[in-house]
């Protein structure tokens, strides 16, 4: 049989801060290139133009197909259908909800992470909640196929009820494989520079409004007199979006310590010397913070995030004193943590990106034959 060749829509890795996001895109890309030769499609990827010197998307596909425009402009012209994806391909799929008018007679498939805009409306600037709310609903005109991350996302859009067929919207589970090995050295050099010479509590994330980040600081500062030690909180991600969440804004608590982004080893290494992660987002549509520390047999405590899948200390986003007692009993408390390492690294264990990357190629198939058998 043929393979299936997809055109992946892959803007999000072009951006500042390409976030959850662009994590599932690497992974589900790292995915395919553990499947079988039998079962692994062409993929070519497609984003803006290119920067100057060596392009940091060439090797994650077969191929790369890089637009004249830069990235808003390109993006803009796909909402506006402007241009067309994929020629010489069979489907194309997008990563998230920026999503191209495919080439005639090609189906699309895109991925929607949330729809957060729409029961958060305040952690959005304005514009943003207007361009999310009109790209759901060119999703539920140009795509095939929607997946979702997890039951929870595909249940909020099918509620958004914007004319998305319920058969229309598949779950697919995100991985947590994707770090690769733990830079120990890197880590510490880093740890060390930022004045951390023992044990730790780590968050990691986008600063940005609904990762709850403020809750969670006030939180750790009525923690912190309840530990054995003093422990600092350490903060890893880039900042996203709204001066309440910048470093400066959060920073008053002592023992609040800011790393900024970090690459995938030194995060690995990060987490596994933590006592324990905290991650306590108001909402998510998946929360892959919480599997990458699974996987590094941390303890965790989220907000019921469908990435736990229940092996999380789960507290309430809402409350700062929930999430007090969360971190206590995660660093502190050595039959929690043994409990919380075991049911994490299970979890982990069963979320692997080369079983995204099949799950997508089998909708993509399903998209293509049934393009094919329409015409």
């Amino acid at each position: 049989m043929t393979r299936i060749s997809v055109s992946v829509a892959a803007e999000q890795l072009r951006r500042r801060v390409p976030g959850g996001i662009g994590t599932y895109a690497r992974g589900l890309l790292m995915g395919m290139s553990e499947l079988s030769e039998a079962e692994r499609p062409s993929i070519t990827i497609v984003a803006s133009r290119a920067p100057a010197g060596p392009d940091p998307l060439k090797d994650l596909g077969d191929r790369l197909v890089c637009s004249r425009l830069p990235g808003p402009l390109m993006t803009r012209a796909w909402d506006l259908g402007l241009t067309r994806v994929g020629r010489g391909t069979d489907v194309v799929h997008s990563v998230s909800l920026a999503a191209p008018v495919p080439a005639s007679g090609l189906p699309l498939v895109m991925t929607v992470h949330d729809v957060a805009w729409r029961s958060m409306p305040e952690a959005y600037p304005a514009r943003g909640r207007r361009w999310h709310e009109a790209a759901l609903r060119r999703a539920a005109s140009r795509a095939a196929f929607v997946i979702a991350p997890s039951q929870a996302t595909a249940e909020a859009v099918l509620a958004a009820d914007v004319g998305i067929a319920d058969k229309r919207v598949v779950v697919v589970n995100e991985g947590s494989d994707h770090l690769g090995e733990p830079d120990a050295e890197a880590a510490q050099s880093l740890l060390e520079r930022l004045g951390v010479s023992g044990p730790y509590l780590l968050t990691v994330s986008t600063l940005e409004p609904r990762k709850n980040l403020a809750r969670l600081i006030e939180a750790y500062g009525i923690a912190r007199p309840r530990l054995a030690e003093p422990w600092p909180l350490v903060v890893v991600g880039p900042t996203g979006w709204g001066p309440s969440v910048e470093p400066a804004a959060l920073g008053s608590t002592a023992g609040v310590v800011f790393a900024g982004a970090v690459d995938g080893g030194v995060l690995a290494a990060i987490y596994s010397g933590a006592r324990c992660s905290a991650y306590v987002p108001i909402l998510e549509g998946f929360g892959l913070p919480v599997v990458e520390s699974m996987a590094q047999g941390t303890p965790v405590v989220s907000s019921p995030v469908p990435s736990s899948g229940g092996a999380s200390l789960e507290i309430d986003p809402m409350s700062v004193a929930s999430i007090a007692e969360g971190l206590v009993a995660a660093a502190g408390d050595e039959a929690t943590r043994a409990a919380l390492v075991k049911s994490g690294l299970a979890r982990a264990a069963g979320l692997r990106w080369v079983e995204t990357a099949r799950a997508h190629v089998a909708v993509w198939q399903l998209a293509l034959d049934e393009t094919r058998a329409s015409r």
